[in-house]
């Protein structure tokens, strides 16, 4: 089994920035490819980034591309979400997600998701 935390959700006004950690912990040889999904009230559970085992990979959703970064410390066991320019719109629980995996059909990146979740944080953009 893997365990995840989250940790580094709040408020922070629109324009500012956030940093997310998931940290791993159980049967890390488990994690393989991570990613951040989010969920906003009414709204269905997107994926928001990815990142491939090692970390030479990645994938973004559009609506983040150029403002966020995922990036990890496989040292610490842990994940990172960096968010810049916050808008409204990326309110949401934010969750870390592990044992997936990032690949490329020749055409796109897809992530296909793992079976192990944290608990969320919650990231609340607004003046």
């Amino acid at each position: 089994q893997v365990q995840l935390v989250e940790s580094g959700g709040g408020l922070v006004q629109p324009g500012g920035s956030l940093k997310l950690s998931c940290a791993a912990s159980g049967s890390i040889f488990k994690i393989n490819a991570m990613g951040w999904y989010r969920q906003a009230p009414g709204k269905q559970r997107e994926l928001v980034a990815a990142i491939s085992s090692g970390g030479r990979n990645t994938n973004y959703a559009d609506s983040v591309k150029g403002r966020f970064t995922i990036s990890r410390d496989d040292a610490k066991n842990t994940v990172y979400l960096q968010m810049n320019s916050l808008i409204a719109e990326d309110t949401a629980v934010y969750y870390c997600n592990a044992g997936g995996e990032l690949g490329n059909n020749g055409r796109s990146w897809y992530y296909r998701e793992g079976n192990y979740w944290g608990q969320g944080t919650q990231v609340t953009v607004s003046s």
